[in-house]
């Protein structure tokens, strides 16, 4: 099974957010790697990634990092993959993060999620291999369907919630 998708993390702390996206895309039978790199640490190893992950095959890449949050721009800067961040909350409520990921130069884009939005990585990446590919186009509006359905059912049961006052 060859990955079409990487998910790379700035450090394995960052996994207990980032399996959000892995565990969607396995639900959506996608195929995925996940590596920890680290713009900072390993910068060797990042230029390689981004560089090479074309050729690998790889359509999209969702890249995760908190604090400076430099990882995703960086992999932007040397591929022409589309690249989605993911804000990681480590400080500052991962406002640094998310604002170090959302704020690149013209030229350099990198589609931003909320911070820790790891899930909503995981369905951008599959909307975007959706494009000309009917049957993932199913599945993600079943997932979408069944979103609607859960909410419905919380309404149904708020209904039976009884206080003295609530008039529904």
């Amino acid at each position: 099974m060859t990955p079409i998708v990487s998910i790379i993390m700035g450090s394995t702390s960052d996994l207990p957010v980032i399996e959000k996206a892995a565990k969607f895309l396995d639900e959506m039978e996608i195929p995925f790697e996940i590596h920890a790199l680290s713009a900072h640490r390993t910068p060797a190893e990042v230029e390689a990634f981004a560089k090479g992950a074309k050729e690998k095959g790889i359509k999209v890449i969702i890249a995760a990092a908190g604090m400076a949050a430099h990882l995703c721009g960086v992999i932007a800067s040397m591929t022409t993959l589309p690249v989605i961040g993911v804000p990681i909350n480590s400080t500052l409520d991962g406002v640094d993060a998310l604002l170090a990921i959302v704020q690149m130069p013209p030229g350099i884009p990198v589609a931003t999620v909320g911070i820790n939005g790891a899930l909503n990585a995981g369905i951008l990446a599959v909307q975007i291999l959706s494009v000309g590919n009917e049957a993932l186009q199913e599945k993600l509006a079943a997932y979408k369907e069944d979103l609607k359905k859960k909410i419905v059912k919380a309404n149904e049961e708020l209904a039976q919630i009884k206080y003295n006052y609530k008039t529904n």
